[in-house]
């Protein structure tokens, strides 16, 4: 099993990376379809927290696929 340099395998570095990506466009929708129940007037929270998840989600995807966040790059240790 390969690592990354500090001791954690690639493996359960790419599910580790994954799932934060499910969680950040989960928590994402959650906020655009008020599950949890702000008020009328924390409307603007809703729709800035859920665009600011959902972009950052899309971000560490871009990173996690493209390798772009493996400071070690190819190299196997």
């Amino acid at each position: 099993m390969s690592t990354n340099g500090t001791g954690t395998p690639r493996m359960m570095r790419n599910i580790f990376g994954i799932i934060m990506i499910l969680i950040y466009i989960g928590m994402g929708i959650l906020f655009y379809i008020n599950f949890f129940g702000f008020s009328a007037g924390w409307d603007w929270f809703r729709w800035v927290g859920g665009s600011l998840f959902i972009a950052y989600g899309i971000w560490r995807a871009y990173r996690q696929f493209k390798g772009v966040d493996d400071p070690y790059g190819d190299r196997d240790n």
